[in-house]
């Protein structure tokens, strides 16, 4: 090997860890956005009109609106209300809050209907709505954005 061409392989692989730097640097200093990143994504909160939804795990948010868990620590029966299956909040809500898809709770509140073993939970229109129905009554909880 000559010189030369010892030294364009060194310049070569000195170049490559430069723009490779360069690029690690670029990368963290400027994160990507998304295309919708200038729209405010709201996350979605678990809520009763007593507060006490605040401290409720993933693990019992699930029971509950899975419609397994139906009285409250003090015997005050659940009242669980929804937003219509499409409704962009409730399929956020039952993928990033509950973590399954929608038609999986359909599908379980539907088993309930057809066994009539339990309650389905009340389907409101409006999140306005929901808010008001769940404050109103004793032992409710639903979802909002905020």
């Amino acid at each position: 090997m000559t010189s030369e061409s010892t030294n364009g392989s060194h310049r070569l692989a000195w170049c490559w860890w430069a723009g490779f730097l360069v690029f690690l640097a670029l990368t963290v200093a400027c994160p990507t956005k998304s295309v919708m990143a200038d729209e405010p994504v709201p996350r979605v909160y678990t809520y009763a009109g007593d507060g006490r939804a605040d401290s409720l795990s993933a693990d019992t948010l699930r029971e509950i609106f899975f419609m397994r868990l139906t009285s409250w620590p003090d015997g005050t029966p659940i009242r669980v209300f929804v937003l219509p299956d499409k409704h962009p909040l409730h399929v956020r809500f039952a993928k990033e809050v509950l973590g399954v898809y929608p038609f999986q709770l359909r599908a379980a509140w539907d088993r309930l209907i057809f066994s009539g073993t339990g309650l389905v939970p009340h389907v409101v229109e409006t999140v306005g709505e929901m808010r008001e129905r769940v404050r109103a009554t004793p032992g409710g909880i639903g979802y909002v954005d905020k």
